[in-house]
């Protein structure tokens, strides 16, 4: 491990990337990027199970990227305001299209389609 990222430093970096180290979560993060969305919402978009997309949701709350609101029954999520995290502003920019971002001292690329 590089001497200038601290033990906690990499403990979150490494959150952060089990939490959207997962492709449903990854598309569900994509979805609310661009708008609010209920559970059933996003199954319907992701052909999963609301149980499914519920799951996924909840280890996205834990790892602080998504927000709920409720509408009488409804619960509606959206992306959290990334602006004041680093690894926030550089998941934002990676959905965005940025083809690489700087995590600190690592520096992550997309592959090419």
């Amino acid at each position: 491990m590089n001497e200038t990222m601290s033990q906690d430093k990499f403990a979150q970096l490494l959150q952060f990337f089990k939490v959207i180290g997962n492709e449903s979560r990854l598309k569900i993060v994509g979805i609310l990027a661009n708008r609010e969305a209920t559970v059933g919402d996003l199954a319907d978009l992701l052909d999963l199970r609301e149980p499914t997309v519920s799951h996924h949701l909840g280890l996205l709350r834990m790892g602080e990227l998504v927000n709920t609101r409720r509408n009488g029954k409804e619960i509606f999520y959206s992306l959290r305001n990334v602006e004041r995290d680093k690894s926030g502003r550089a998941l934002q920019d990676l959905l965005n299209g940025a083809r690489c971002i700087r995590l600190g001292p690592l520096v992550l690329g997309r592959a090419e389609s």
